[in-house]
């Protein structure tokens, strides 16, 4: 299958999970009725994902991919460290409160397992953690930034900009925020955070 083709048919079968997983949650969702949904054989799926915790990984993985790669882009450019915080708060605003990153994160809180939780945490923050601690030691390096402990910085980074947000759209409480409200949060965490850390 030509590459285009595959990453259309990923697509695809990617779709259906997230379609299935809204309506029987993690626990009831399996690779089967993934296939079924998507119309895809069952074995293209475990040759592509290996089994349902592949899957699911590449889901998390997908969807942080945009964050991931600015930061990985950035982080190779002469580009100050403000700079790229300024301009990552609305991508990680989008990604943590958006509707996949949701259905994620409600399918992970009933999910009893553990799994899909374990699941989030390495392909989604442990993936982006490290590039996030590399932007703040940029930052504390230029002397924009003062503070001893780099994971309590990225944390109140994180506090400032995303808030209860996520938790109140994963219990339907807020709509997902438009491209407006995703900048008007990130320009505020940043006011924010400049004036705490300097």
């Amino acid at each position: 299958m030509r590459d285009d083709k595959r990453t259309l048919r990923q697509q695809q079968i990617e779709a259906a999970a997230y379609q299935v997983l809204e309506a029987k949650g993690y626990g009831g969702t399996s690779m089967l009725g993934i296939a079924r949904q998507a119309k895809a054989s069952n074995e293209t799926l475990y040759n592509w994902y290996g089994d349902k915790q592949g899957l699911f990984r590449a889901l998390v993985a997908r969807n942080a991919e945009e964050v991931k790669q600015h930061l990985e882009d950035q982080l190779q450019t002469d580009s100050d460290a403000l700079t790229i915080l300024e301009t990552l708060g609305p991508k990680l605003v989008r990604l943590l409160t958006g509707d996949r990153a949701i259905a994620l994160n409600r399918a992970a809180a009933a999910d009893s397992t553990g799994e899909l939780g374990a699941t989030l945490s390495q392909s989604g923050r442990e993936a982006i953690f490290p590039l996030l601690e590399a932007v703040f030691l940029r930052a504390r390096t230029e002397g924009q930034l003062t503070f001893d402990d780099t994971g309590a910085a990225i944390a109140l980074f994180l506090d400032l900009l995303i808030g209860d947000q996520q938790i109140r759209r994963v219990i339907g409480r807020l709509p997902e925020p438009t491209p407006d409200d995703c900048n008007h949060r990130a320009r505020r965490a940043m006011d924010h955070l400049c004036k705490l850390l300097r």
